[in-house]
């Protein structure tokens, strides 16, 4: 559970003073892909003090910066171990540095090689040339789906405990039965807004991700009302089309930190204006359900 390598200079292989120097970010993660992608070559691994954090983050961040890459070459003496005076840096870092002040402080000038680091080989290959593919940042449907499992472990505590707590209220007050597709719903929901949100990301309306969640939400809500709901009362229907698209919308704007498509200020600006919304439709649905119980 220690996501931190110390900062540094790094073999991977035999390196010599010509050998190239890749610079990565002190992400344990990042730093095993790095050097699995060099395993079979010689070079030098500049690790950056990122706090734990991986590059583009970090890069957001300033701690993938100028002053820390400065700062790294200097500590390290790598003037002294390398004969070239040429960095390697990965694309998605380019936002923290300013390539013209690396070279005007430490003599080293910056390339940016790649974004995916399995692509460093092919680039060292290619004269250190890079590629129009290796410029190119995919989101596939595959590169979506291996990010839901983390999403899905992250929501559990919480996801349990209010399913929980939604069957023990149903089973109070209506019956076991009433428990069960209560608690169902909500993990339906759930599920709706970490995979099918996540899974349609491209093809569902709009651009934001809540709004987005919220559609996946209404389907499984129609869904789920013709599957168990067709004797509803017209209460219970509204709090729910309102309640577990707010569920499904939350979850599927938990992921907007996961994709490529999305700016800083741009999730601020979502999280502001979303979240509000989503409360006021859960607090609603909560009115409405005891409403209909109170005309009983």
């Amino acid at each position: 559970m220690n996501y931190r390598v110390p900062p540094g200079l790094y073999a991977v292989g035999h390196p010599s003073a010509t050998d190239p120097v890749v610079a990565t970010a002190n992400y344990k993660m990042t730093y095993d892909i790095v050097r699995r992608a060099l395993s079979n070559r010689n070079a030098w691994l500049l690790v950056l003090e990122t706090f734990g954090i991986n590059v583009w983050c970090a890069a957001g961040k300033g701690t993938f910066g100028t002053e820390e890459l400065v700062r790294r070459i200097n500590a390290t003496w790598l003037a002294g171990i390398v004969n070239h005076r040429r960095l390697l840096l990965p694309i998605l870092g380019a936002p923290g540095v300013a390539a013209h002040e690396v070279i005007k402080k430490t003599g080293f000038s910056v390339t940016y090689a790649a974004i995916r680091a399995d692509d460093l080989p092919r680039f060292l290959d290619n004269g250190m040339s890079t590629t129009p593919e290796m410029r190119e940042l995919t989101f596939s449907l595959r590169e979506r789906l291996a990010l839901t499992p983390v999403e899905i472990v992250n929501a559990l505590r919480s996801t349990l405990i209010i399913a929980f707590g939604l069957f023990t209220a149903g089973l109070l007050l209506n019956g076991a039965v009433a428990g069960m597709k209560a608690s169902l719903a909500y993990l339906g929901a759930v599920l709706t807004g970490v995979v099918i949100g996540a899974a349609l990301l491209p093809w569902l309306p709009g651009r934001s991700f809540a709004v987005k969640g919220a559609i996946a939400g209404l389907f499984w809500s129609a869904a789920w009302y013709l599957f168990a709901g067709s004797a509803w009362g017209p209460l219970v229907t509204i709090a729910a089309f309102l309640a577990l698209p707010a569920v499904s919308a939350f979850y599927t704007l938990n992921f907007t930190g996961c994709t490529p498509y999305v700016s800083r200020t741009g999730v601020k600006k979502e999280i502001r204006f979303s979240l509000p919304a989503m409360a006021g439709a859960v607090a609603l649905s909560a009115l409405l359900l005891l409403v209909g119980r109170l005309l009983r």
